[in-house]
């Protein structure tokens, strides 16, 4: 294939999927930005519970990324029954994990305030994964269930499936946190049934159209019945992909908790510049997402210079996307922020002013980030995801948590301190990640010289 082949190939897989991580973000987003709109304090508090909530689902999403390279592995090598034998297991272990994450949401406010959070912060945060948590169970399967259709290359059924999901949050939303049409005024708690309610129909749709769209597949049908060797395939492949996320992600969680103990204005102004971030870290995801079908495909075809190829094609559009996303983040902060708070709110300029900063440090990390989420893509898509994991730990926890603090309470530079040591993290992550991905690269080059000095 041509260059301008597999930038088609890429953007063709690719769009549906970014539309898809941004139409399931949007849910989140909803609920910070009706919140918003509703109370300072119930914002800070679903950025509380919501990180939480996010840490565990990112964990535990490790098995569903796993089922994307294994089915597209196998898909390219025309192999069905494998198909259906590790998207089963996928589901098995997202479940048994969803179900060993329950008792964190169930007990979540004894556990804010063993973090240092505010008593009334914790209260309502417990209050909102309360009811919210128990969304994990279907929000998990769900993930498997679209890593399968990705992996298949069905990626505009994820992206309708995922839009109705969003206009159905938003107006369970809208009746029940402010009580509208008749409906009691439920305020944090409303926004948890509706996400509750969101994920429980969205599982509905997809097994819906998956038993519709695939017969062939048969995956509802004796799924009770184990698999080991199949549930020890997808758990070897998971495990570290859960682990690479959830340091990623723990980094994040760890400065909303450092930026909790700034004071509600800085984590309400944290929150909102976390969600603007997340939103455009959706578009090189789902880029990612559609690098590791890719690189699996070919990898089941034995087809490692497309994998090559392809890998670097959508490094490289990532890269564009993050240099527009740099200039508008320093160029329009407040535009980006703005919509997340009732302009008659009298802490609207100071969260505002707050979040600008932190919009100015996170320009820094675009880049970066951009480049460790495409080479994880690539590298998952190759089955290779151990060293990535050990990378991530290092990069996130080691080194960005504790540039974190030292910057944000040790040198006294507050929120900015703080997401400067994101940046860090991310850095370290995005070149480790890049050079490993350059390695095998060049190891690939070199077997296939000394083959073919062989052949010679």
């Amino acid at each position: 294939m041509t260059t301008r082949e597999h930038i088609r190939a890429v953007l063709v897989l690719g769009l549906p999927l970014v539309g898809s991580h941004l139409a399931q973000f949007a849910i989140q987003l909803i609920d910070t930005i009706m919140l918003g709109w509703y109370s300072v304090e119930s914002l800070a508090a679903q950025v509380l519970g919501g990180t939480l909530f996010f840490v565990l689902f990112i964990f535990g999403s490790g098995f569903a990324w796993a089922v994307m390279p294994m089915v597209a592995r196998a898909e390219g090598a025309d192999d069905s029954q494998q198909v259906r034998r590790i998207t089963r297991m996928g589901i098995w272990a997202s479940l048994i994990f969803a179900a060993l994450a329950m008792p964190v949401f169930i007990f979540a406010e004894p556990l804010l305030l063993a973090m240092g959070q505010e008593a009334g912060l914790a209260l309502l945060a417990g209050q909102y994964l309360g009811i919210a948590g128990w969304g994990i169970i279907p929000a998990l399967a769900v993930m498997v269930l679209k890593s399968y259709l990705a992996a298949l290359e069905r990626t505009q059924a994820v992206l309708w499936i995922t839009l109705v999901a969003v206009v159905a949050n938003a107006l369970v939303n809208y009746v029940l946190i402010f009580g509208n049409w008749g409906a009691p005024e439920l305020g944090i708690r409303g926004a948890a049934w509706a996400s509750l309610a969101v994920q429980i129909v969205s599982l509905a749709l997809t097994m819906i159209y998956v038993q519709l769209v695939t017969p062939e597949h048969t995956l509802f049908q004796r799924f009770w019945r184990p698999d080991g060797e199949a549930f020890g395939d997808v758990f070897r492949l998971g495990w570290p992909i859960g682990l690479t996320s959830l340091a990623e992600v723990g980094l994040f969680a760890a400065s909303s908790v450092m930026m909790g103990w700034l004071g509600t204005l800085p984590l309400a102004a944290h929150g909102i510049a976390l969600q603007v971030t997340s939103a455009f870290f959706m578009v090189h995801l789902g880029l990612s997402n559609a690098a590791t079908v890719r690189a699996g495909r070919a990898l089941g075809r034995s087809d490692m210079a497309s994998l090559r190829k392809g890998g670097w094609v959508a490094i490289g559009i990532s890269g564009c996307i993050a240099v527009c996303t740099v200039i508008l983040f320093l160029t329009a902060p407040h535009l980006l922020l703005g919509p997340f708070i009732d302009p008659s709110d009298p802490a609207r300029d100071a969260v505002l002013a707050i979040g600008a900063g932190l919009m100015a440090a996170a320009a820094l990390f675009q880049l970066v980030d951009a480049a460790q989420v495409m080479a994880l893509g690539v590298l998952r898509g190759m089955q290779d995801t151990r060293v990535p994991m050990v990378i991530a730990a290092v990069a996130y926890w080691v080194i960005g948590v504790p540039v974190s603090y030292l910057l944000g309470f040790t040198f006294g530079l507050g929120g900015v301190g703080v997401w400067l040591g994101l940046a860090v993290g991310l850095a370290v992550a995005g070149v480790l990640l890049l050079r490993r991905f350059v390695l095998w690269e060049r190891r690939m080059q070199a077997s296939r010289a000394a083959a073919g000095g062989a052949r010679g």
